[in-house]
């Protein structure tokens, strides 16, 4: 590991026990752990080889939708307690169709902006679809409106904190920021220098 990996690792791992939220503002460490990789993936598009693949969608990214069709399927009776997909699936949806094309980015900022602002929205999607699930929900499981209104904030906190850490640009994974493009690289070249 080079040394530069390894304060990448460091900054990640300080910004990830300690400031979540904070880090990921405007001037926060996570930006600038983060723009490079908004730099890689902008420069990609840009060369004009990068061509939008068709949008698909795993529902709830991270194996969350596909774990619970699978308990829908083998427990008995989770299916008709908990429904055959995560109630917030939708939002989800709708933030893989920000993911898919980079928000529609065009510069480094924009594109870092649109995924914080993706993010954010799945948040208060998920927090927000408590409202709708709230009162069958507590009969279903029988428990207190409120109980369930605090378990879907906490779902919507820790699906934020998964996307904020798992789905910068530039990582090779399925559900990364700009999944519809091709991937891209941080790391420069042989011969080249890192990007500024």
């Amino acid at each position: 590991m080079t040394a530069r990996n390894l304060i990448a690792v460091l900054a990640v791992a300080f910004w990830a026990a300690g400031m979540p939220a904070a880090g990921q503002e405007a001037g926060g460490l996570g930006r600038l752990v983060e723009m490079p990789a908004h730099r890689a993936l902008m420069a990609r598009i840009a060369a004009g080889d990068a061509r939008l693949a068709p949008f698909v969608t795993d529902g709830c990214s991270g194996g969350l939708s596909a774990s619970w069709a699978v308990a829908a399927e083998k427990v008995p009776g989770f299916a008709e307690l908990s429904g055959k997909t995560p109630p917030w699936e939708g939002c989800c949806v709708v933030h893989d169709h920000a993911y898919h094309d980079a928000g529609g980015a065009t510069t480094p900022e924009q594109s870092f902006a649109e995924r914080l602002r993706a993010d954010k929205a799945l948040r208060a999607c998920v927090a927000g679809t408590a409202e709708e699930w709230r009162d069958e929900l507590a009969a279903r499981y029988d428990v207190s409106p409120a109980t369930i209104t605090a378990v879907f904030e906490a779902v919507a906190d820790a699906m934020y904190l998964a996307v904020r850490l798992g789905g910068g640009p530039c990582t090779g994974l399925p559900w990364r920021w700009g999944f519809g493009y091709p991937g891209c690289n941080t790391a420069p070249a042989a011969g080249e220098t890192a990007p500024e």
